[in-house]
């Protein structure tokens, strides 16, 4: 368990350090380490709540949410994100769509546009455009247990929905509301195996994520470039990614 919850830490470091919660590879690691599979959802929104709620109080503080164009996705996209963690779904697709997520997630990484010019305000046009892809991605994150942030974040930057800070302030947002969507969604299940005495036993992944989560915050950003962070976090999700998607359908 301990080794597990070094390798939250580290994950929690990395993603808190480019404005994300890590869910997906959260995740990941429970089902490469043989993880009741009805367990993983519940655990990778709580771990996710407590990497972003820090990084979203800063970010309101500094006044870097654009909270008039964000305020309709977080609306729609948060039912989405409860139904979403409502539907049961096997092991077997759940691996394949946990995989599959973390290979678009990779790419759409590695495909994101460096930060445009923050002086230049967005057109309404492209703002109004991440209403339905906030609502896509929520019902999709709630399935798999993700705050779907990671997902979000690089299709507005190709969108060129705003600038990159007021994009990461919006993804921490984004990844907290649907969070606690998806949550309760997973809670919300007739057959839910995720009882607090159950999710109890694994207190030392959500300390883990909560030391890791604070010092990306703080210091990660500070020690290395953004490019070379967010390249070095997406090499890391298609690697995972990979190794996901061998086990589903390579064996």
């Amino acid at each position: 368990m301990w080794g597990l919850a070094g390798g939250f830490a580290l994950t929690a470091l990395v993603y808190a350090s480019v404005g994300f919660g890590g869910g997906s590879t959260y995740n990941a690691l429970l089902v490469l380490a043989d993880t009741d599979y009805r367990l993983l959802p519940a655990i990778a929104l709580l771990c996710n709540l407590i990497v972003v709620t820090g990084g979203t109080i800063r970010f309101a503080r500094a006044g870097q949410v654009p909270w008039r164009p964000l305020w309709p996705i977080l609306l729609l996209s948060a039912p989405c994100a409860w139904v979403g963690g409502m539907l049961p779904v096997d092991k077997p697709l759940f691996i394949a769509l946990l995989g599959s997520a973390l290979l678009l997630a990779g790419l759409l990484m590695l495909m994101q546009h460096e930060p445009r010019d923050p002086d230049t305000p967005p057109k309404p046009r492209q703002q109004w455009m991440g209403i339905p892809i906030g609502m896509g991605v929520g019902f999709f994150s709630g399935i798999v247990g993700i705050g779907g942030g990671i997902f979000l974040a690089p299709v507005l930057h190709l969108l060129r929905w705003a600038n990159a800070r007021q994009i990461a302030a919006s993804a921490s947002v984004f990844i907290l509301v649907n969070s606690f969507a998806g949550l309760a969604g997973q809670l919300s299940k007739p057959d839910a195996a995720a009882t607090p005495w159950a999710l109890s036993a694994y207190w030392p992944l959500f300390l883990g994520v909560l030391v890791g989560g604070q010092i990306g915050s703080h210091i990660g950003v500070r020690l290395l470039p953004q490019k070379v962070i967010r390249i070095g976090t997406a090499a890391l999700i298609l690697y995972v990614a990979a190794q996901l998607l061998w086990q589903r359908f390579g064996g």
